[in-house]
Parts: C-alpha cells; sequence; structure tokens
C-alpha cells in the first residue's frame, strides 16, 4: 500500500479522539543512543522527555509514504499542554503496561497471543481517557479491544479505570492511529474499527490533518474482515460536512443507516464528560456507521444517516 518510511515532521496523533488533550510528543533514546544516560530537557518547556515504560522512540517518528494516489492525514507540529501523571498512576503504569501496553512498531500484533484468547477484534482509534472505552468494554466481553492513542496521560487513565473496573478485554498501542492500522493490524482481521470525535481542525488550512480521508477509508476497509463495522462520531458540524462528502468515496464501505439496531457491533456509546461539553453549546451528535462490503457484493444505495444524533 505504501512505503514506510520516516518523515521530518513530529508523531503527532491526527488520529487522536477529540476527548484528549492535545500534546507535545514524548521522546525517548534508542538503544544505541549515547546520550540516554542523561535525559535532555526541552528548552522550551522545561519538560523532561519521558525514557520510561511506554515510552515513544526518540528520534524521527514513524511516517508511511502510500502511493496509492488517495489522501491520508498530513501531520504538523502540535504540542501537548500537559504530560505528567499522578504517583497512582506512575504506579498502576508500571505494575501493568508490559502485559497490556505497546508502542508504536513494525511487530503484526499478534491478536491471540496478546490477550490469551481468539475472539472478534476492534480497534478504537483514538480512545483519549478511554470514557467510551471502558465502558463500552464489559458489554462486549466476548471481544478484545485494541485502544490506540499517543497521548500518555489519556492511556494512563484507561488503564487505572481498567484495574480499578477489573475490566481485562482491553489492550493499548501507544502510537498514531494511521500508523498502527498499517504497520501492526493485518489485513482483514478486525471486526470493527471505532473513531468517536477526532479533532476536527476547524481552519481550511487544516483540513488534511484530518483523520478522515479517502486513503484513510481505504485503510481502515483493508482492515476489516467482510461484514466488518465502522463507526465514526463527531460534533462538529463543519467535520460532519466533510464526512458526508466521503461517506460514498470507499466503494468497499457500505453506508449504513442511523440508528442501526441489526448491527453485530455495540453502537450505542455512553455519553463522555467531552460530549457534553458539546452538548451544553447546543452541538449535534452525528453518527456514521459503514458495513465492510463481501466479496462479490455491488454498490448499492442505501438512506442517508441523519444529521443530528436521535437518542
Amino acid at each position: 500500500m505504501g512505503a514506510m518510511t520516516n518523515s521530518d515532521t513530529p508523531d503527532t496523533n491526527i488520529a487522536a479522539g477529540g476527548g484528549a488533550d492535545s500534546a507535545t510528543p514524548e521522546t525517548a533514546p534508542t538503544s544505541d543512543d549515547t546520550s540516554a544516560a542523561a535525559p535532555r530537557t526541552d528548552a522550551d518547556s522545561g519538560r523532561v522527555p519521558d525514557f520510561g515504560k511506554g515510552a515513544l522512540p526518540y528520534g524521527r517518528p514513524m511516517q508511511t509514504e502510500f502511493d496509492d494516489g488517495l489522501e491520508y492525514p498530513r501531520i504538523g507540529g502540535v504540542s501537548f499542554r500537559r504530560g505528567t501523571l499522578t504517583p497512582g498512576q506512575s504506579a498502576i503504569w508500571d505494575e501493568h503496561w508490559d502485559r497490556v501496553g505497546t508502542v508504536l512498531s513494525d511487530d503484526m500484533i499478534d491478536v491471540d497471543e496478546w490477550f490469551g484468547r481468539t475472539g472478534p477484534t476492534i480497534v478504537e482509534i483514538g480512545c483519549g481517557t478511554g470514557t467510551s472505552t471502558v465502558a463500552m468494554a464489559p458489554e462486549e466481553a466476548d471481544r478484545n479491544i485494541i485502544a490506540v492513542e499517543l497521548y500518555k496521560p489519556g492511556l494512563a487513565k484507561l488503564l487505572s479505570a481498567m484495574t480499578r473496573e477489573g475490566v481485562d478485554n482491553i489492550r493499548m498501542v501507544r502510537g498514531d492511529g494511521v500508523e498502527v492500522l498499517q504497520r501492526m493490524i493485518a489485513p482483514e482481521s478486525l471486526d470493527g474499527v471505532r473513531l468517536f470525535f477526532p479533532d476536527p481542525w476547524p481552519k481550511a488550512r487544516h483540513h488534511k490533518r484530518r483523520i478522515l480521508q479517502t486513503g484513510t477509508l481505504r485503510l481502515i476497509a483493508s482492515r476489516l474482515k467482510p461484514g466488518g463495522i465502522f463507526h465514526a462520531a463527531t460534533d462538529h458540524a463543519g467535520y460532519a460536512e466533510w464526512i458526508d462528502e466521503l461517506r460514498d468515496a470507499e466503494p468497499s464501505l457500505e453506508p449504513m443507516p442511523w440508528p442501526w439496531p441489526e448491527s453485530p457491533m455495540l453502537l450505542d456509546r455512553p455519553t463522555t464528560k467531552f460530549e457534553n461539553r458539546g452538548l451544553n453549546l447546543d452541538h449535534d451528535i452525528h453518527e456514521y456507521v459503514w458495513r465492510k462490503r463481501g466479496p462479490g457484493e455491488a454498490a448499492g444505495t442505501t438512506a442517508e444517516a441523519p444529521r443530528e444524533d436521535a437518542r
């Protein structure tokens, strides 16, 4: 699908959900970095980069150069406003990360080995602090949930909630969602993909950074099994218009009406604090669902999804 190269752009999670705080990537040394013993302080922020468990590799981030002629998110530099863990979060992180977490790499995930079982698998791109993730997981206990997020404090909150509530069907990948799908998820291996409240990048010059592009839809479709489900939600009117224009862009994805009670994947999300902020500002919630067509299924006419959430 594309050559895998490193780029000059920072590793920023364009695929992160809007519930996460936006942030500057933390850096960590590679194994042959002789300066690792003396952590360097970011001259602008005064912070010491995190070299502990779950730290991102130091240096230029992984970024695939796709050669299929489609559009993919083009990442610019953004910065995290907050990036520290509480002592309690740090203790839980250090105790559990090696078992339930990993960072972006070129190693394909062996889902059966990681979860210790075979079962339907769902990837959530940009889980933020994991409010929806940990709330929905017990209702789909037979499913393996892979939560993808760049922001470490967001994953730490999710991990703390998992530990507190005894939820064990979630695993976490720290990294950019597009790169995780491309490098770590096998083709036609997923039963579902979720993308809730991604960054809307409202300025016109930043629209190229939006996670949902023609290429991203193609990538998501390639990772879904036939019959697999892609569920997205936004409360940003401009982003909803953008998605409306992309609903039929990927031939292998069939847009489904909303609501869709017959969906084989759980679609009922809890209302998060982030979502409530939007509702308090009179933002409408826009839900989108696609189903991956099976071999030989032709693209057909489907009902238009309502622009406003019916709940």
